[in-house]
């Protein structure tokens, strides 16, 4: 315990790590004041500010969020004699095609940063930068909500109806309700570079070109270590997990009981996508390749100009869409014939979904951009006729979440059809979930955020989903049942 002329200031560390734990959080009381600082070793962190009516009742609330994080596991510690979690930022060269556009850009929304992140569904658009933010839009621009996550976003993943980011403090947040929670976190010494999320299993590809291996109770599962480095693919499904890297493509069993195919790629791999019965990567030789997913062979390529740094298909790879270095996309037909090539006007596309006629674009200069993606479109702009591209605006009131350790309480069973109960127990020697509410199957666990399980706790949330794993997926609200 710091005290100076600030106040007194409560210093702590969580520091098991063999866990992956790599983060601090720390209150100071002056006056009536409690100032919070909380976040990964090394970074600023996020701050939360309260006031209380009196300094007796300032210095009980700052003792009671000290208790809280001690009983989770925090420690006091001097502050700077930790490192920092190793982070690699993707460095990238980006050089605009054209002065302005010759895509038909409809919109573009500019999140202040590099953006890596991005999903597109039928309801929403995402877009995750390196700086922490994520936005909600509406498909036709409209910024519906942000969440100020406490790092930078390395990428957004999809599994059914769950979102996730994963981001540079090792953790991954799922996004599905209005407060996030961090759903996985990864070990201290596995430097991210991509995710993949299939059936509540997280697949995790770094710096040296390594593949991790996650289950959904937040625990390891395998890893493997790829021929080359820089792992920027990770793509998975039932079979197998399709591992990205300088030497080209491998795919593991998803039992992790071995190598199933590895294929050196025409240069090494910067972006991955997969389809049912393929998987596409962008490499840095100007190229996409598609792999069948059954023997790692070469079905075809898709020949650009310049390094490709994000690629996508239409359903079921009818097209097949590249970006690269030089701000370009393109669109080819599922044998390799390239049907256009037209210039963003904008930063180079670092990820790329295509949707409903749409290309979306995240860029090096962090925005999120609408390419009508249609034949006519096209044509037109291949004729010079563009349509005037709408600068999106975020509005002043603009919803923003953030994650959080609090849970919100409910005093009363809730009526029939209106929610679920299910209780942390004690399983081998594990705190587990398990449904308490009829009709569920008693033996399977329930996924659940780490950092919310109490022993004995129960709680209500508003949906369970089953999973092909064998367990259930919480959908909606968490709230604690006092």
């Amino acid at each position: 315990m710091a005290t100076g002329g600030s106040g007194v200031t409560t210093y702590l560390e969580l520091s098991q790590e063999g866990a992956g734990a790599h983060k601090f959080y720390e209150v100071t009381v002056n006056g009536t004041t409690v100032a919070v600082r909380y976040g990964r070793i090394g970074a600023d962190g996020q701050r939360q500010v309260s006031t209380f009516p009196t300094a007796a009742k300032a210095q009980a609330a700052a003792a009671k969020k000290v208790g809280e994080k001690v009983r989770k596991g925090y420690a006091p510690a001097v502050q700077g004699q930790r490192a920092a979690r190793a982070v690699t930022r993707r460095q990238v060269t980006s050089a605009p095609s054209t002065a302005r556009a010759t895509a038909p850009v409809l919109w573009r929304f500019r999140t202040g940063t590099s953006a890596f992140g991005i999903h597109i569904d039928e309801d929403h658009c995402w877009v995750g930068n390196q700086r922490g933010d994520v936005y909600t839009l509406g498909h036709d621009g409209e910024v519906l909500a942000r969440f100020s996550l406490p790092d930078g976003v390395k990428c957004l993943v999809a599994d059914d109806f769950w979102i996730y980011a994963g981001c540079d403090d090792g953790k991954v947040y799922d996004l599905s309700s209005k407060v996030p929670f961090a759903a996985y976190e990864i070990a201290e010494d596995v430097d991210i570079f991509w995710l993949d999320i299939h059936e509540g299993v997280l697949n995790v590809s770094d710096h040296n070109g390594g593949l991790t291996v996650i289950d959904h109770e937040d625990e390891f599962q395998w890893s493997r270590r790829s021929k080359g480095n820089n792992a920027w693919m990770v793509r998975a499904d039932d079979h197998a997990v399709y591992h990205g890297h300088t030497h080209g493509v491998t795919a593991y069993a998803a039992d992790g009981s071995g190598e199933l195919w590895h294929t050196d790629t025409f240069g090494g791999v910067l972006f991955g996508w997969q389809e049912e019965t393929s998987v596409y990567a962008g490499t840095g030789r100007q190229v996409v390749e598609r792999l069948s997913k059954a023997t790692g062979r070469s079905e075809a390529r898709y020949q650009c100009d310049a390094a490709v740094y994000s690629c996508a298909t239409s359903t079921d790879g009818e097209y097949v869409f590249a970006g690269d270095l030089a701000s370009s996309v393109y669109c080819f037909t599922s044998d390799g014939t390239r049907l256009w090539k037209l210039g963003t006007g904008g930063g180079s596309a670092l990820s790329m979904q295509y949707h409903d006629e749409k290309l979306y674009v995240v860029t090096t200069d962090g925005s999120l951009a609408c390419i009508d993606a249609s034949e006519a479109a096209i044509t037109a702009a291949q004729g010079g006729s563009l349509p005037v591209a709408v600068d999106v605006k975020q509005a002043a009131a603009l919803p923003t979440y953030t994650p959080t350790a609090d849970v919100a309480t409910v005093s009363a069973l809730p009526a029939p059809g209106a929610g679920i109960v299910v209780e942390c127990v004690q399983v081998g020697g594990r705190l587990r979930v398990q449904v308490v509410s009829d009709g569920y199957e008693p033996t399977w666990h329930v996924q659940f955020p780490r950092g919310i399980r109490q022993p004995g706790a129960r709680y209500v949330v508003d949906a369970l989903h089953s999973s092909s794993g064998g367990f259930y997926r919480v959908r909606g609200e968490i709230k604690r049942l006092v």
